[in-house]
């Protein structure tokens, strides 16, 4: 096995950890168990749950035995935020959430084999458990005031809000997964963000005091930009690893946009890039930024990753498309509509004239402005110049019966949409 604290702490991926030494000791010694939980609060993972995937995904390659698992209890409660409640989900909502992401999850570990991954719901072991039961046996093993110093539940206590008992009781509830998978199955090690160590560190504490022995938690960084922004968000909404709520088009154009200075990072948090492929990169960003070398590896990778090979093709195809390096009409439908949807546009109908669709579209102000675009050689539909200022968009114009792609210049796009 591979120094996987080295190869974990190179990649910028140790926040914290309650013991290095003792965990370095433990992962050299044999191979141990561990694990990582996903709350089901919505019906897919995000890219911040990516990096969590990417390290358990790290740890099996390295040996270790890996449990993912799916909180269709601590789902149904919700991880305390910083600012304010969490809308509770009903249980029928968490369930179907649980199963889409139990398939989610399943492309990035091996499931199979002598070192197989295992896949477990905390609502399996906790449905029958009775409140009486819950405070006698995992109740009194906590003290208040130590539970309200953990970060989360001292920003809400000073918040107007507060805190309800509900959210307050999350930590018992996190830390008796860990033993319960400390008993079932010698789990001594527990993965997180580190937004998530004092939900971490409750179960460290819990296997202590109920079980008499020491097991391990180390966190990783949340992953911010030279700003100091939290990565993962764009305008408010998170980018998901499901295709249908983040179209692998959208996923790819994401990391491609990547700036600069946090891309070299990004390729080693979530690439399997050696350290002389990831400088080579580093240097091209340095020498070269406008060829854009790193992100664009980093964006194939990653999507590659999470969408598989073939969808990365067609996104990189797509993206070809769009700026006339290849052929719009050899896109299929899903991934045509999925570029084009990123493109500021209108809703036209057959026989509209293309000046008309200009202007619908925002490419220009007016149809003066239409015409001396085509005049100037400067207006193109489907990537072919448009000559008559007086052209009409028949059913042809529209690729697969749903949208014509409108150029003005170089790079200015648009997408008339088939009413």
């Amino acid at each position: 096995m591979t120094d996987i604290v080295d190869e974990l702490q190179w990649r910028g991926l140790v926040a914290q950890t309650t013991d290095e030494a003792a965990l370095r000791e433990a992962l050299a010694e044999r191979p141990v168990t561990l694990y990582c939980g996903f709350d089901p609060t919505a019906p897919s993972l995000h890219f911040g749950n990516l990096v969590q995937l990417v390290v358990l995904r790290r740890f099996q390659r390295a040996g270790h035995r890996v449990i993912c698992l799916v909180g269709g209890s601590t789902g149904l409660i919700g991880d305390p935020r910083p600012t304010s409640e969490r809308v509770l989900k009903t249980k029928e909502q968490t369930a179907a959430n649980v199963a889409r992401i139990k398939t989610l999850v399943q492309p990035f570990l091996d499931f199979e084999g002598d070192n197989a991954a295992l896949l477990v719901d905390n609502l399996d072991w906790t449905a029958s458990l009775t409140a009486l039961d819950f405070l006698r046996d995992v109740g009194k093993h906590f003290r208040v005031n130590q539970m309200v110093r953990k970060e989360a539940v001292a920003a809400r206590l000073e918040s107007q809000e507060g805190i309800s008992y509900t959210e307050f009781s999350y930590q018992l509830l996190q830390a008796l997964d860990y033993r319960h998978l400390y008993r079932t199955y010698g789990c001594t090690l527990q993965t997180g963000g580190s937004d998530q160590w004092g939900n971490l560190t409750a179960g460290v504490d819990l296997i202590h005091r109920s079980e008499g022995v020491s097991v391990h938690c180390f966190t990783t960084p949340l992953l911010v930009d030279s700003g100091g922004t939290k990565f993962g968000k764009s305008e408010g909404n998170a980018v998901w690893l499901s295709a249908d709520m983040t179209s692998p088009y959208a996923f790819y154009q994401y990391f491609l946009n990547i700036e600069d200075a946090s891309v070299v990072q990004m390729l080693k948090v979530f690439t399997d890039r050696t350290r002389d492929e990831i400088a080579e990169l580093e240097r091209r960003v340095k020498e070269e930024p406008f060829r854009r070398a790193a992100q664009k590896a980093l964006a194939a990778d990653v999507t590659t990753l999470v969408h598989g090979p073939q969808a990365t093709a067609s996104v990189q195809a797509a993206s070809e498309a769009l700026f006339g390096k290849g052929e719009l009409e050899a896109l299929d439908v899903g991934t045509l509509v999925d570029a084009t949807t990123e493109l500021p546009g209108a809703d036209v109908e057959v026989g509209t004239m293309f000046v008309d669709a200009m202007v619908a579209s925002g490419l220009v102000d007016s149809r003066n402005a239409a015409r001396r675009a085509i005049s100037d050689g400067g207006a193109a539909l489907n990537n072919a110049k448009v000559t008559d200022p007086d052209l009409v968009l028949g059913e042809e114009a529209f690729l697969h019966g749903k949208v014509a792609v409108l150029k003005r210049g170089r790079k200015s796009l648009a997408a008339a949409r088939r009413a």
